[in-house]
């Protein structure tokens, strides 16, 4: 049986008016057909569900992009207008549950928000526009165009010699889009920087002392996942972990059993 990623869900009014708990296909398709694994979305919603009980269902953990922003509280600071829009509830689910699945060793892939995510969840503060600080440029989604002029590649990524995502890519340099406004400012104790853009921006990341697989992009690998030579290494990495660990938790239910 393939493992089973559990791929967090954004907050969403179908028709303005209908709740949904919401995910793009992208991320299912990718990690499907790339990373090898069952997709399962779930609901960002602290009222329906324990972190407890996700750590047991899923064997890996996606999160996503999402066009709502990480509440500043959750490093310190207080809310202004250019922090944009929030959902509290996906950040009362998703900072915990990225703590404990990475103490577990349990594999995590973080994209976008998702790499903010694992960020702030790890003590680091970010930028709430990174278009508006000097000599940075505008990273945003771009207005108009197509689906494929939206995600298109739009600047170079320069990683770590030697580095986790150097070695994965088995590149030094590659090409990614960019749909992000906010960014990391400081980078929290054991947070690793391990990729930039060519203003400087943060752009790939890792968990220091990590026991698994603990990585975070802030562009986004889910689109043409299964033919872009950056996002399929990335994807097929995170599946061989989660499929370590469900191997590995198998052992272990067989012994107490």
């Amino acid at each position: 049986m393939r493992p089973i990623v559990g791929i967090i869900s954004n907050h969403h009014l179908l028709n303005d008016q209908y709740p949904c708990h919401f995910n793009g296909s992208m991320n299912t398709d990718a990690i499907s057909h790339v990373a090898g694994a069952m997709p399962l979305t779930f609901p960002a919603d602290p009222s329906v569900l324990e972190i407890d009980e996700l750590l047991e269902v899923f064997d890996g953990f996606l999160f996503t992009g999402g066009r709502p922003n990480v509440h500043p509280e959750e490093y310190g600071e207080a809310e202004t207008e250019a922090h944009g829009t929030f959902d509290r509830n996906r950040d009362r689910v998703a900072l915990p549950l990225i703590r404990a699945a990475v103490e577990r060793g349990q594999p995590i892939l973080g994209i976008c928000r998702g790499f903010q995510e694992v960020a702030v969840a790890f003590g680091s503060t970010l930028h709430p526009e990174i278009r508006e600080l000097p000599g940075r440029n505008n990273h945003r989604m771009p207005p108009d165009g197509s689906v494929e002029e939206k995600f298109a590649l739009r600047h170079p990524v320069r990683f770590t010699e030697g580095g986790p995502f150097a070695n994965l890519m088995g590149s030094g340099v590659v090409q990614t889009n960019t749909l992000h406004g906010q960014g990391i400012m400081q980078a929290g104790p054991r947070v690793r920087i391990d990729g930039w853009a060519p203003d400087d921006t943060p752009e790939a990341l890792w968990i220091e002392d990590a026991p698994g697989f603990a990585l975070a992009v802030q562009w986004h690998p889910e689109y043409n996942a299964i033919q872009d030579p950056v996002s399929r290494p990335l994807f097929e990495a995170f599946g061989d972990a989660c499929r370590a660990w469900r191997a590995a938790r198998g052992q272990t239910l067989r012994k107490v059993s």
